[in-house]
């Protein structure tokens, strides 16, 4: 099978590229190693929408990330996707702080970030009322938002594929070479062999391992981990605003922010390592954390926090890297994506989309492109009124599986609809697990309707994919 562009990577910058090609008369297809999009690098995003304020003026990520926050908001209108006006403050202690809070501020109106101004104590004091009674001013930028990563994967993936393109998880690339005319590039998995005209790299960690199949082995990627911690959704007013202090050179700091779902998050923090699978939180990285939003919020317990994890960013330098690879023709990279990665990438999907078309791929608009899709329904976003609505309509929404995040069995059911096939699909998409109890009441009540709706024994079921089954068989 042959297609005109394979994307390789699930994740919400392969999915943003997927999307955007999908209003294209052309045949896509997207692989995906993991049992399920947003399995990577996305799964472990805090979720911000960036307004552009800690980006070099000059630099192809800051152009992108004002450009993809405005796009954000547009595919939240047209996905249904939940996203949320925050804001953000970059918050200075003392009065030798204040330059650099001017600075930022005059870099981001370069980069064209709207709305910028420096608030004073008096302001912070009544805007902000748990903030340290230290601070004296801060860089307020009302164009954050906070989104859930996850569902922005699956509504970009879902909506793809309602416009042809074509989906293979749990496929794993082995090898990459073009065929004997030099016209098409053969591309080895485990699931079988793609033919494709074009090739769109957008492997997260492993994007320097792909480029390297293809003959480019001129980058590296260095993971560096972020070990974050979230707190119990009754703390969800500890702040009203997204809490930055001043950012050093390789990092944003340690941020007080919010998800999209309520709960406060602290982290995180940045430490390269050579392993791309060490996703480990530690005692002294937990320390850290508390120690450094503390000093922005000291209203923070330790005894709030319901989760620990780890992501890995794929840093590679100091900027995107998103090219067309002379030395073989046909593969464009789009690597080193890392903060603000998830704001840029419907920016970073145009973009691709424009060098593939200075390539010599062929765009015609596709007839009939469905740029709309029906909005999950979350019973944890609704008001009591709006849930007795439901309920009667749907009487499935009355029957709640986990206690702690209000969701229904109607919800699981539509998320198993919309591809979910393991508990952190699930728990992704709906929330289900994601409690303080950890899916301690709800776990085997969504094991058994995954294992229902799939027509398949308990054993198979897992938590992420294979390798990580819930029940063994013992004979």
């Amino acid at each position: 099978m042959t297609y005109d562009v394979v994307i390789i990577g699930g994740g919400v910058t392969g999915c943003a590229v997927c999307r955007e090609l999908s209003r294209y008369d052309i045949r896509i297809a997207l692989l995906e190693k993991e049992e399920e999009p947003a399995f990577g690098v996305s799964k472990s995003n805090s979720g911000i929408v960036h307004p552009g304020t800690q980006n070099p003026p000059g630099s192809l990520k800051g152009r992108l990330c004002v450009r993809g926050n405005m796009l954000t908001r547009k595919l939240s209108r047209e996905l249904g996707f939940d996203l949320k006006e925050v804001g953000e403050l970059i918050v200075a202690f003392h009065g030798t702080e204040i330059p650099r809070l001017k600075k930022i501020k005059r870099e981001a109106e370069a980069l064209g970030v709207r709305g910028l101004r420096i608030v004073d104590r008096k302001w912070l004091a009544k805007k902000e009322p748990n903030l340290n009674r230290d601070a004296i001013a801060a860089l307020y930028a009302p164009t954050a938002c906070v989104i859930s990563p996850y569902r922005l994967v699956y509504s970009l993936a879902e909506n793809a594929a309602a416009n042809g393109a074509e989906m293979y998880f749990s496929t794993e690339v082995k090898g990459i070479e073009k065929d004997p005319d030099g016209k098409c590039f053969i591309i080895s998995s485990g699931s079988g062999v793609f033919r494709s005209r074009y090739v769109v790299n957008a492997a997260g960690l492993n994007a320097d391992e792909i480029s390297a199949m293809a003959g480019v082995p001129d980058f590296r990627i260095t993971p560096r981990k972020g070990q974050e911690f979230l707190l119990d959704k009754k703390r969800q007013y500890i702040t009203r605003h997204l809490i930055f202090p001043l950012p050093s050179e390789r990092s944003k700091g340690i941020l007080v922010t919010r998800t999209s779902d309520g709960n406060p998050m602290i982290g995180p923090t940045a430490e390269d390592t050579d392993d791309k699978n060490d996703l480990s939180t530690t005692r002294e990285g937990l320390e850290r954390v508390i120690s450094s939003a503390r000093k922005m919020v000291p209203a923070i317990d330790p005894s709030d926090i319901i989760a620990y994890f780890a992501g890995l960013r794929p840093v590679c330098g100091d900027d995107f890297i998103i090219r067309h690879e002379a030395a073989c023709p046909g593969f464009i990279n789009v690597a080193g994506i890392q903060s603000p990665g998830l704001t840029a990438a419907p920016a970073i999907a145009e973009m691709t989309r424009d060098v593939l078309k200075e390539q010599g791929l062929r765009l015609k608009k596709r007839k009939g492109f469905r740029g709309k899709r029906n909005p999950s329904k979350h019973l944890f976003d609704m008001s009591w009124k709006q849930i007795r609505g439901m309920v009667r309509k749907e009487p499935l929404y009355g029957d709640i599986v986990c206690r702690c995040e209000t969701v229904s069995k109607k919800e699981i059911l539509d998320a198993i609809s919309g591809g979910a096939k393991t508990l952190d699909g699930i728990k992704f998409r709906t929330r289900a697990q994601a409690g303080r109890c950890h899916g301690s009441f709800c776990t085997a009540r969504v094991l058994r309707i995954l294992a229902e709706e799939r027509g398949v024994p308990f054993t198979e079921i897992s938590k992420r994919g294979k390798g990580s089954e819930i029940i063994k068989e013992i004979r």
